[in-house]
């Protein structure tokens, strides 16, 4: 005797109906949280005045290094010079993130 063809469903869900929810979580005013964190101080977060100069300087130097490798004007062009520029940029780009 042959098994009878299961019945294949379409769409429709694939959990059953209801169960259990979770009401979503309100912190209110009156509530606290229970985590603080303290402010920072404004004395910490000012960066001194070398940081936008180094970081100038870097970014001004490696374009003029760039610049003058491709021109040919001060020495031969070279990679290790374009290396040297870029690095220099990459200098300015790392001193830019130190900036508050």
């Amino acid at each position: 005797m042959a098994k009878p063809a299961k019945r294949r469903v379409q769409g429709g869900r694939t959990t059953p109906r209801g169960g259990p929810t979770r009401a979503p979580k309100s912190t209110t005013a009156n509530e606290p949280s229970g985590r603080y964190t303290a402010p920072i101080p404004r004395d910490v977060k000012v960066s001194p005045i070398w940081v936008p100069i180094v970081m100038f300087a870097f970014l001004g130097i490696g374009t003029l290094t760039i610049l003058l490798n491709y021109t040919g004007v001060v020495w031969d062009t070279s990679n290790w010079i374009l290396l040297g520029g870029l690095g220099s940029i990459l200098a300015g780009i790392i001193t830019a993130t130190q900036y508050h």
